[in-house]
């Protein structure tokens, strides 16, 4: 057996365990369904779960994860709106509750208000399926994708948001997935479809009722129309112990404008890979923050592909970590020839908060169009002492001081957050875990 056999031998058994431990889905009422199931299953054929030696994936051990298996979620956990009320967002009436990956309607609250469509694959009506079929699978790819292909195999079930054409719809859709089973592996997928000249917040929330380890592995399409506006905020809160690999998949029409910020704060490993396809004059702000300590391990990849001219990218992503935390960030941004009139701006700032933690960080350019503007930075630093010095002298002891410089870090990113209740509670999780590190 060669090296490289050898080293991928554990984990080629490990997707094996996954897929086998799967009981067979029912067939989908929807042919499309059927026919993307058929085709990553085909897909898992060729591929194996990524190792260090994978370039992709050469800072994110998943040794931890391969050494575990995890069973099938059977049926949701019987919960009443009490169990999740602290989840609940005050300001927001429009809400899908997904409970391990299964959708939960006695939870939830949908919308058919404008004519908005705010329901699960499940439930919607046949009246919908050729907006649904035309778009769902199509963006997100999974022939070179081990987890988008593992999420597709077991495809059974979605969030679904469609915004008609030239609809503002002002609520925010808070579309929230609870982990409350041990020791299981869940598929959650969401798709939002916003059509010409609409605009729309996406809330995109992953918390969980336990802390023993299970694997979440979600897949979220994003359409936008010409000209249509999505602002989309993504939370991951899980479990200490969780494992979430998440995908992201954005297509932005002619004009249209995609905001998006991502916070990463729970699971013993997350990982999340965004990609962005702006079409001619489209623009999007893509924002990050991971928030770690102990032991976890945040990675976060994105990549901005401006396939055609006068299109804008703005990005700026945030990694504090602590103790013996180890935060990754990746951020390709991607001008195609004969996109001219590019305007890109990447910056990656990092805060390393005690002497064992460790951030990667790797921004890219890369550009086949002679006529752009197109920068990029990374920084990675410790609090500066001055300014611990300075708070101290005003009286706050020096984990006080500490404490208020990174939540200002981290602010920044937070504060591009227009949810009123999503914004506080975040706040009050950033003010929990930002205490004074040795």
């Amino acid at each position: 057996m060669s090296t490289v056999t050898a080293l991928r031998q554990p984990a080629v058994d490990y997707l094996d365990a996954l897929l086998t431990s799967q009981p067979q889905l029912p067939a989908s009422p929807w042919a499309r369904i059927n026919a993307l199931r058929g085709e990553a299953v085909a897909h898992l054929d060729g591929l194996a779960m990524p190792t260090l030696r994978d370039e992709e994936w050469r800072f994110t051990d998943l040794a931890p994860l391969t050494r575990l298996s995890f069973e099938p979620v059977r049926s949701a956990s019987p919960l009443l709106a009490a169990d999740i009320a602290p989840f609940y967002l005050d300001d927001i009436p429009h809400r899908l509750v997904f409970i391990d990956g299964i959708y939960t309607p006695q939870l939830s609250s949908q919308t058919t208000e404008s004519g908005m469509v705010l329901t699960s694959l499940s439930a919607i009506g046949a009246e919908h399926a050729v907006a649904i079929e035309a778009q769902i699978g199509r963006h997100q790819a999974t022939s070179d994708n081990v987890f988008a292909a593992l999420n597709t195999a077991f495809l059974h079930d979605a969030a679904v948001i469609i915004v008609p054409r030239n609809v503002e719809f002002a609520a925010p859709v808070h579309v929230l997935f609870i982990a409350t089973q041990a020791g299981v592996a869940s598929y959650p997928r969401c798709l939002l479809v916003a059509e010409s000249g609409s605009s729309v917040t996406l809330i995109e929330d992953y918390v969980a009722l336990q802390d023993k380890p299970y694997l979440i592995n979600p897949v979220t399409e994003i359409v936008l129309a010409d000209q249509a506006h999505v602002k989309h905020v993504r939370v991951q809160r899980d479990s200490q112990q969780a494992f979430h690999i998440a995908n992201c998949a954005v297509s932005v029409g002619r004009t249209g404008h995609y905001q998006s910020v991502s916070i990463a704060m729970g699971a013993q490993i997350s990982r999340y890979d965004l990609n962005v396809l702006l079409a001619e004059g489209a623009e999007c702000a893509v924002d990050g923050l991971a928030l770690i300590a102990d032991s976890q391990l945040a990675d976060t990849h994105t990549r901005i592909d401006h396939a055609k001219p006068h299109g804008v990218s703005r990005q700026l992503h945030k990694c504090i970590a602590g103790d013996s935390a180890h935060a990754v960030f990746n951020g390709k941004v991607m001008v195609r020839q004969g996109a001219q009139h590019t305007d890109s701006v990447q910056s990656s700032r990092n805060l390393l908060l005690s002497a064992k933690a460790q951030v990667d960080t790797k921004p890219e350019l890369e550009i086949f169009a002679d006529d752009v503007k197109c920068a990029h930075g990374a920084t990675v630093g410790q609090l500066d002492v001055e300014e611990v010095f300075y708070l101290k002298s005003r009286g706050l002891s020096d984990g006080a001081a500490r404490s208020l410089l990174t939540y200002a870090f981290a602010g920044e990113i937070i504060d591009r957050i227009h949810v009123a209740s999503l914004k506080h509670q975040l706040q009050r999780r950033v003010l929990t875990q930002t205490g004074s590190q040795p």
